[in-house]
This record gives structure tokens, C-alpha cells and sequence, in this order.
């Protein structure tokens, strides 16, 4: 063992973001978060990711929460914890690109109700959709770290992710992330590639990984080894399936070695017993499938992470042809050669999934295009590793131009339109960056927060005259 890798590990806590993201959809609430914040405030994570991702989202369309409450609220409660996000780049936490105005001040408003650490990735691993980002993460002094998505195929060698790992060095990123969406990442690769970008960049390099194919621990343990510095884990009741290594696993197996997290088990234990009712109560509602606590070896054999199988399975359904499932499996990796080699990550898992499925079930390969499809093939999510099939560019945008610039240079600023758009709704600064990322989702939002507003009113109002009526 050299010395230059005998170092203790740091640990980001993915219960409150991550794990229930990949178990229940989503659907912790704020309410269910805060009692026990206090404990995990004192564990010594080298952060809490907290927010991003789906949380966004979630909170508005499923939970009728302000996710910036949230976060203030959270902020309040870690006086001595990092907190972290996960931020699409150009795609902020939406599912389009928006004019660089609205993605630096969504990083300003980020980072001033109390984000530390934003994680930035891409969908394609096109760096350019990172720049406006990266920039105004440095501009507000928060901490930059870009996620590389993990993935595998003829393009995607050690040379690949180095070249990538420095170009983002250059670009002033404060630490480099490894995401394994899938739990591709196997041990011995692991070792490989933290060898390999440890040699190349000299910024931290933290890693991702999700339990679903059954490896991750042991592949944490190899990167350990190689001197990665930071992993992702989640407290053991909403840890292993499609979530992350458990916490606890994790600081018991380092326990005692060079490595050692410095973690106290006892504090770790109470919080476990926290989340372990909650698990149950998750359970006992089906927000918490046990399908998804297993293990799915097919993400290796087929290279598809557990969501986009789980979604490619109910659109077969749908059609009443569960009987193409290996027929599809067979087709995805064509589709996704076609598209230029891709990730398969929001969206683009999506893209190459129900491309797929349309293949397979019209009987003839892209009888039927998908707009998203098209969208891809003209540039507008950015540049793939690979180029895309020619015959099938034509086909689908016959003489039309494809993007070659960065997307984002083509889209004009938006904040001020957007601010005119929503000025009825908007009752703190934020809303409008809430309005741009889910317009109609927000106004719903909003109708109900007015609702909720009024209902509090009311009853402050009776009181006053001495009317008591419910």
C-alpha cells in the first residue's frame, strides 16, 4: 500500500436526497426530515446531499412543498455540515435547457439559502453544457464538483475518461465525481479507473455508485484502495437495491485502517433506529417496493439501469407485449449506437428506451421517430461521444441543419420574460425560477399555497372578532 493512498475516506450521506430518490420516488417529506438533523449534524459527514435531483420536482408535484422552504429549513437545522445538490447543468433540476440568466441565478439562490456543494453533470458528458454552471458556482464561492456519468462501450476507455477528467480540472471545478447511475462499475474496473484519473488530475475525485447490479461495496472498496476520496452511501434502512452502500457497512469495513472514516457507529445506530419506522411505514404504504431492494443482474448483462428496465417493462405492458421484452433488451444497445454511444441517464435513458420499444413493436426499425429522438439527433441535448448513424439523421431531419454550437449559445435570455410571466404568483424572489423549471406544475403550487395563505387568514380573522368556526 503506498502512502500517498493511506488517508481517511470521507462519507456523503445520501439518505435525504439520493436513497429516497431511488426507493420511494421521492417522497420524504421536510416534515419527516427535521427531527432528526440535529444527530446527523453531529456525525462529521464531508456532506449531506439534500437537494436536487427529482427533490425539486417532487416537492411541488407531489408533496404541495415550497422546495426552498426546504432547503432554509435544512440550512437552519446542519450548523456544521456541508450540504450538497445535485444540478443537471444546462438543464438545472428541468428536463430542457435554459438560457444561461436562469441557470446563474438559479446557482446564485442556491448557494444563498444554503447550498455548499453543487454536483453538475450531463446527460451526454458534453462539457460544454457545463460552463455556466461551473462559472457561477465559482462566482458565488460554492463548491464546484462535476459529475462525469459513468457508462460503458467502445468509446468510453481509460484514455476517454482522463482527457475528459482534465478538461475538467481546466474549467476550475474544485473535485471531479464519478457517477455510476447504473451500478455498472465493477470492483477491479474501479480500481483501474481511480488509478488512472488519480494520475491524471490532482483535484478530488469522489464516486457514485447504486447497489442494483450488487457489487457497489465491493466496489467502493477497490476505489478506496486506489485512492478515491470521498463515497456516496446512504443509512442502512433506506440503503442497498436500487439506492446507495449503507453508511454504517461502510464505516465498519474501513474501521480500524488506514482508511478509517472516524465515524461514530453509536451516533450512526440512533439514527438508523430514526429512519427504520419510516422505512416501515413506507413499506406498508407500496411507496417502498421490495422489488427494488433486490438485486438486478441484468444492469450488468445489459448495461440498462433498473429504472429505465422498470419503465421499458410498463410501456410493453401498456401495449400488451410483455412477450418483446428480449427482443427490446436486444435493441436498446442498437438504438443507442445509432445515437452516438450516450449515457443512459435522465433523459437520455428514456430517449433510447421508448425508441426501442417502437422499433421492436412497429415491426420495422424507426418506422416510427420520436420527437425526442429527432431532438437528440439534431444537437439540441449537445454532442455524443460517437457520431450518429448518418442514414438515420437523414431519415429523421432530412435537410434540416443539426446544432453544432453549444445548445445554450441559441437560447436568448429568459429571466425577464419569465418574471412577466409569473409577476401574479410571485411572493419571494425564488418563485420565478421555480415557475421556469415547472410552469405549470409551479401555478398549481402557487393556487395552493394562495389557498392554504388564505385559509390561515381566515382563522386569524375569526379570532380577532370572536368567531370560532372551522
Amino acid at each position: 500500500m503506498s502512502e500517498n493512498i493511506k488517508k481517511k475516506v470521507g462519507i456523503t450521506e445520501t439518505v435525504l436526497r439520493d436513497a429516497h430518490q431511488s426507493l420511494i420516488a421521492t417522497r420524504m417529506t421536510t416534515e419527516e426530515m427535521l427531527p432528526i438533523i440535529d444527530k446527523m449534524d453531529k456525525v462529521g459527514y464531508h456532506s449531506v446531499e439534500c437537494w436536487g435531483g427529482a427533490t425539486f420536482d417532487a416537492c411541488l408535484r407531489f408533496l404541495h412543498e415550497d422546495p426552498w422552504d426546504r432547503l432554509r429549513k435544512l440550512r437552519d437545522g446542519f450548523k456544521n455540515t456541508k450540504l450538497q445538490m445535485l444540478f443537471r447543468g444546462q438543464n438545472i433540476l428541468g428536463y430542457r435547457h435554459y438560457a444561461d440568466d436562469v441557470v446563474e441565478y438559479f446557482v446564485q439562490k442556491s448557494v444563498a439559502n444554503g447550498i455548499d456543494i453543487i454536483r453538475i453533470f450531463d446527460c451526454l458528458n458534453d462539457i460544454r453544457n457545463l460552463e455556466a454552471a461551473v462559472k457561477a458556482a465559482n462566482k458565488e464561492k460554492a463548491h464546484a464538483q462535476i459529475a462525469l456519468s459513468y457508462t460503458l462501450g467502445d468509446a468510453y476507455t481509460l484514455d476517454y475518461w482522463k482527457d475528459v477528467a482534465k478538461r475538467i480540472e481546466d474549467m476550475h471545478a474544485d473535485s471531479l465525481c464519478i457517477k455510476d447511475m447504473a451500478g455498472l462499475l465493477t470492483p477491479y474496473r474501479a480500481e483501474e479507473l481511480i488509478t488512472a484519473l488519480k494520475e491524471s488530475v490532482n483535484i478530488p475525485i469522489q464516486l457514485h455508485t447504486h447497489y442494483t447490479s450488487g457489487v457497489a461495496s465491493m466496489t467502493y472498496l477497490k476505489a478506496i484502495e486506489a485512492g478515491v476520496d470521498v463515497i456516496d452511501c446512504a443509512m442502512s434502512p433506506l440503503a442497498l437495491g436500487t439506492s446507495q452502500p449503507a453508511t454504517e457497512v461502510m464505516v465498519e469495513t474501513l474501521r480500524g485502517t488506514p482508511y478509517d472514516t472516524g465515524l461514530d457507529q453509536n451516533l450512526l445506530a440512533e439514527i438508523a433506529d430514526y429512519f427504520r419506522p419510516l422505512r416501515e411505514k413506507y413499506i406498508a404504504s407500496g411507496q417502498l417496493n421490495t422489488k427494488v431492494l433486490g438485486v438486478n443482474i441484468n444492469t450488468l448483462r445489459y448495461q440498462v439501469p433498473g429504472g429505465m428496465l422498470s419503465n421499458m417493462i410498463s410501456q410493453l405492458k401498456e401495449q400488451h407485449a410483455e412477450d418483446k421484452y428480449e427482443e427490446v433488451l436486444k435493441e436498446i444497445p442498437r438504438v443507442r449506437q445509432d445515437l452516438g454511444e450516450p449515457p443512459l441517464v435522465t433523459p437520455s435513458s428514456q430517449i433510447v428506451g421508448t425508441q426501442a420499444v417502437f422499433n421492436v413493436l412497429s415491426g420495422e426499425r424507426y418506422k416510427v421517430i420520436t420527437k425526442e429522438t429527432k431532438a437528440i439527433l439534431k444537437g439540441e441535448y449537445g454532442q455524443t461521444v460517437k457520431p450518429f448513424n448518418p442514414e438515420l439523421v437523414k431519415k429523421a431531419l432530412g435537410d434540416e441543419k443539426q446544432i453544432t454550437c453549444r445548445p445554450a449559445d441559441l437560447i436568448e435570455n429568459e429571466l425577464d420574460s419569465l418574471r412577466k410571466e409569473a409577476a401574479s404568483y410571485i411572493k419571494q424572489e425564488e418563485d420565478v425560477l421555480t415557475y421556469a423549471l415547472f410552469p405549470k406544475v409551479a401555478v398549481d403550487y402557487f393556487n395552493y399555497r394562495d389557498a392554504q395563505q388564505g385559509k390561515i387568514d381566515t382563522s386569524i380573522a375569526d379570532k380577532k372578532t370572536g368567531s370560532y368556526s372551522v
